[in-house]
């Protein structure tokens, strides 16, 4: 079988906060799909490796196996995790490389020939150029999402009609409402007028609920009220309140009022009531990110919060314009919240949460979304923490 291997950068840096040395960029939703379905999709093959130093050895879900640098042997490509291709990818016989905008983001490697990772994506030679988007950090992927996430939509619309929720009522095109087996009380508002909107299998729309699309509810997701828009809500997360061009990476909890514009949510966060996000400076110019002393232009006008993995924050948690909270971070206390909350920051006054404790919270956790911290989730966090400390 011919291997697909993931290559990330060794080093993410401050861009890919708060997500760098805690998951694999591979796995970070961009539009509907996380980068490795994209992949997995335009190449018509399973993603066999990611390579990541930055998270070696993370394990969770359904991961494929994350490693360090490694020569691989061919038939096998070789991609980049910081290119979401658009597309299924359509190359002749001779080709050597992909490429975008001029960029290498993937390589085939002959049988027989053998190719280290590190070097994979500095080839030369025949090429075809792929459709897709170019990740630059975090705040990328809600630029990513305003890009895919109606095409993704559009996709999954004309691939599968699905079924129109029975008491539902719908602005625009009725056909543009797909659902894949979900429940949806009646008296939900779907308004496809700007794109359609996909409910997986499982998912929950209860009544006091308007969808606007393009929109996308992943499996065993419950939407429980509230107004959600252009976003991506991933599977067995809980969301509730005024949710807008926001990713939502799965299994998150935001089961109260509050609005979150323009973010990336991690996995396993819970906002607590009223937790709201600010996404547009006084000043309506461009945000800047602050992570520790880097400072990152992102060119955006719009852009809310970038929250890590296992984060929590207080009732009535008011979140600035471009905050970025690192992974495990209790956000709570008197004062405004700063720009970056540091990973495992416990309350304002700088303390640090202790990696036990952080497990024992990752134990109670996990088990609610039906998911067991086994001993190998349990050593993967334990590295993540300890990946937070140097």
């Amino acid at each position: 079988m011919t291997q697909c291997v993931l290559v990330e950068p060794q080093t993410p840096g401050a861009a890919w906060a708060p997500f760098g040395g805690v998951r694999p960029i591979a796995d970070l939703r961009v539009g509907a799909w996380r980068v490795r379905d994209r992949w997995a999709e335009a190449l018509g093959l399973p993603i066999t490796r990611i390579v990541a130093a930055h998270v070696e050895g993370f394990h969770e879900l359904d991961q494929p196996p994350v490693t360090r640098d490694l020569t691989v042997r061919g038939p096998a490509v070789i991609a980049a995790a910081w290119f979401a291709p658009r597309g299924p990818v359509v190359a002749p016989a001779g080709t050597e490389r992909l490429t975008h905008a001029g960029t290498t983001v993937a390589r085939f490697v002959a049988p027989g020939e053998e190719v280290p990772t590190g070097v994979a994506l500095r080839a030369t030679g025949p090429a075809v150029d792929l459709d897709g988007v170019t990740l630059t950090g975090a705040h990328s992927l809600v630029a990513a999402l305003e890009t895919l996430l109606e095409g993704d939509c559009v996709a999954a619309r004309e691939a599968d009609r699905g079924s129109t929720p029975d008491g539902a009522i719908i602005i625009g095109d009725s056909r543009s409402v797909v659902s894949r087996g979900a429940g949806v009380e009646p008296g939900v508002v779907f308004d496809t007028r700007n794109g359609p909107i996909i409910l997986e299998r499982g998912s929950e729309v209860r009544s006091g609920t308007r969808l606007e699309g393009p929109c996308w509810i992943g499996a065993g997701a419950r939407i429980v009220g509230g107004f959600i828009r252009a976003s991506v809500i991933g599977p067995m997360c809980v969301v509730r309140g005024e949710v807008a061009g926001t990713v939502f990476n799965g299994y998150a909890n935001k089961a109260h009022d509050g609005f979150v514009g323009h973010s990336v949510i991690g996995h396993w966060v819970n906002l607590g009531a009223g937790t709201t996000t600010s996404n547009l400076k006084n000043t309506y110019g461009p945000v800047r990110l602050a992570v520790g002393d880097d400072r990152i232009e992102t060119g955006r006008t719009f852009l809310g919060s970038l929250i890590g993995d296992h984060a929590k924050t207080a009732i009535g948690t008011m979140l600035g314009t471009g905050t970025v909270i690192g992974a495990g971070a209790n956000v709570f206390g008197p004062g405004a919240v700063p720009k970056y909350v540091a990973p495992f920051a416990w309350g304002a006054n700088g303390a640090r949460m202790a990696e036990d404790a952080f497990l024992r919270v990752a134990g109670r956790v996990m088990p609610r979304r039906n998911v067991e911290l086994t001993s190998e989730r349990a050593e993967s966090l334990r590295a993540t923490y300890r990946r937070a400390f140097p």
